[in-house]
């Protein structure tokens, strides 16, 4: 990798104010989901879609997808295939959508009109995930210009839906049979602004909602409700500390490295104090050790949820607002993650570090179908925020790593 990364380097430098003026061009083409009240990415796949052609690598593929919200909106999926010199595929899975503004009177300006400065583009979507498309996209150019043929097959895949949960993107394409076991597979979605993290692994995650039903009755006779605000407080308790009990184990990999059970949102119940409330609503964030099955987890909670009914002569409903199973971690031996820790250590000249983390990542679903995969970016961490912005130079380093890899992987 290290004869080629000056001459990357330098053509990368060279293609700086293209890549701008493209990721200037895909924030200012909102590509929202309909289930988040906007119009999908078509818009913005037929500019990349054109753009792609006139840089000289033909036609994509398409698998468009109907929306199940709105099924007149087609969900668009790009793949675009350079062809390599030795057998096998280097996949780059970047995504088309974004998630809406919010409050815009939080953002400086118009959040899908970019503003641009020495170093940044503002713009919602300019650093999730509009960075490492362009980065991925300039990366095959700067061998193209250098009449460099990539060591094996670059397939750079657009998809949407990432940020909805991926059913028209990434799992579409699963069910296609697009990906194999052999495939070496770069999601370029999370990352840090030192750009030497490798994400190999994803905690479950396990988000509860219980709903603890008791009697309301005046608070100066108690004797003739339950006490709902009580029975929760003691299932809250009860239960952060059953399961942290029952699963005690560490993995390295994460930091923290155990599985954490958090009790987090507590709902309003009466608005005076002298009232006992009859219904109490309150939720647990839970990130679980790949290695620990969510239903040995849902045990340890139906157990302790019998006990607080028979001894509060409540009822307790619980819902599931996420339940994630992780798949198993990438390979720290997969031949991808070598190669990425090669490329880092050239371009940026750090030791990297691999691990995973408490949230998901799209990256779980090829995961999950023993496709090896990574995520890496170097990107500064303020996707979904107001001012979103992406780093220039964060760019530029992710398109001459993603070009060293394309060229020696």
């Amino acid at each position: 990798m290290q004869r080629l990364c000056a001459p990357l380097r330098g053509e990368v430098q060279k293609l700086r104010a293209e890549m701008v003026e493209t990721l200037c061009a895909l924030v200012s083409r909102p590509a929202v989901s309909p289930g988040d009240g906007g119009t999908g990415e078509m818009e913005k796949a037929a500019w990349l879609e054109k753009k792609i052609a006139e840089l000289g690598f033909g036609s994509c593929e398409r698998y468009d997808l109907p929306d199940e919200v709105n099924p007149s909106v087609m969900r668009p999926n790009l793949v675009v295939r350079i062809p390599g010199r030795e057998p096998g595929r280097l996949w780059f899975v970047t995504h088309l959508d974004v998630v809406p503004e919010g409050d815009r009177g939080l953002w400086s300006g118009d959040p899908f009109v970019p503003r641009i400065t020495e170093e940044r583009v503002y713009g919602r979507g300019s650093n999730d995930n509009g960075q490492e498309l362009a980065a991925s996209l300039y990366a095959a150019v700067a061998l193209k210009r250098l009449g460099l043929t990539p060591r094996r097959e670059v397939c750079l895949c657009f998809v949407a839906d990432e940020e909805m949960g991926s059913v028209h993107g990434i799992r579409h394409l699963l069910d296609r049979n697009l990906f194999s076991s052999e495939d070496l597979l770069v999601v370029p979605d999370g990352g840090n602004e030192r750009g030497d993290f490798i994400e190999i692994a994803e905690k479950s995650i396990l988000w509860m909602q219980f709903t603890v039903q008791g009697v309301q009755v005046h608070a100066s006779m108690p004797q003739l409700g339950k006490n709902a605000c009580r029975a929760a407080n003691a299932f809250s308790v009860a239960l952060d500390e059953a399961l942290h009990a029952a699963f005690p184990e560490e993995d390295i990999l994460f930091n923290p490295p155990v599985s954490t059970f958090e009790p987090t949102k507590r709902s309003a119940n009466v608005p005076n104090v002298n009232t006992v409330p009859g219904r109490e609503v309150f939720c647990f964030d839970c990130r679980v050790l790949p290695s620990v099955p969510l239903e040995s987890v849902l045990s340890v909670v139906d157990e302790v949820r019998r006990r607080i009914e028979e001894r509060y002569g409540v009822s307790v409903r619980t819902e599931f607002l996420q339940k994630e199973q992780a798949a198993m971690p990438t390979s720290r031996e997969a031949p991808i993650v070598r190669r990425m820790e090669d490329a880092l250590r050239v371009v940026l000249n750090v030791e990297p570090r691999i691990g995973g983390i408490g949230g998901g990542t799209c990256a779980a679903y090829f995961r999950a179908r023993g496709i090896p995969a990574v995520v890496w970016a170097r990107e500064a961490d303020n996707a979904h925020q107001p001012d979103e912005y992406a780093e220039i130079s964060h760019m530029l380093d992710e398109a001459l790593v993603f070009a060293l890899l394309m060229a020696e992987a």
